[in-house]
């Protein structure tokens, strides 16, 4: 079945109504239909989505998609994308080319803040890569400007894609990043066994703004 359309059901049986879109991205592990899923509080004006690897073949497990809703929250136009990126040193879909395309797929959209939220496969502690290249490009990682933050560690063990690396348990390798300075309150890790049970091989995010 669809997640996002039960978890949508869920929330619709709890009182709560969102809107919400989902988008097919891949094949992951031969059998299941892997995509990309935004909910809002508010409206959407616009929905985006575009390919940022170089495959286009849904029946590729490095094949990936971004997914983005534009919203008017009452303090103007926000751009909200979800996104899934590479591994830095992939010699068939290197980071840097897919975040080109993203960057590319971006200068499109209408003036608004955007906010980039999502795996992108790049530790926060290690150096010259994934998060220097954004960082680099002007974005704002909200863990770092949060007032108050936890850890932020939101891979605790060797999960696929990493357990050729020695270091790869206590990272932080899922943000939310925006394009414009803003005060943020909080950043904190959930779903970590801590605040709330695991449910993933990734922990979730929450900033509050």
């Amino acid at each position: 079945d669809n997640h996002a359309y039960r978890a949508a059901k869920l929330l619709s049986q709890g009182g709560l109504t969102y809107h919400w879109t989902w988008a097919p991205s891949r094949t992951g592990c031969a059998k299941y239909d892997e995509g990309l899923a935004l909910f809002s509080r508010w409206p959407s004006l616009d929905t985006h989505q575009f390919y940022i690897s170089a495959s286009q073949d849904y029946h590729n497990w490095k094949t990936r998609k971004i997914l983005g809703i534009t919203v008017d929250t009452g303090q103007g136009i926000q751009h909200f994308f979800t996104v899934h990126m590479g591994w830095w040193e992939d010699e068939q879909e290197p980071f840097a080319g897919q975040w080109q395309r993203i960057e590319y797929g971006l200068s499109g959209l209408p003036d608004g803040q955007i906010w980039l939220l999502g795996d992108f496969n790049s530790p926060a502690h290690v150096p010259g890569q994934g998060r220097d290249l954004i960082r680099s490009r002007g974005w704002l990682d909200t863990y770092q400007l949060a007032a108050h933050r936890d850890s932020g560690v939101t891979v605790d063990r060797a999960i696929d894609g990493w357990k050729q690396y020695p270091s790869a348990s206590g990272m932080r390798i899922d943000y939310i990043w925006t394009s414009r300075e803003i005060p943020v309150i909080s950043s904190q890790v959930l779903f970590n066994g801590k605040n709330d049970p695991i449910v993933s091989d990734h922990f979730g995010i929450m900033v509050e703004i």
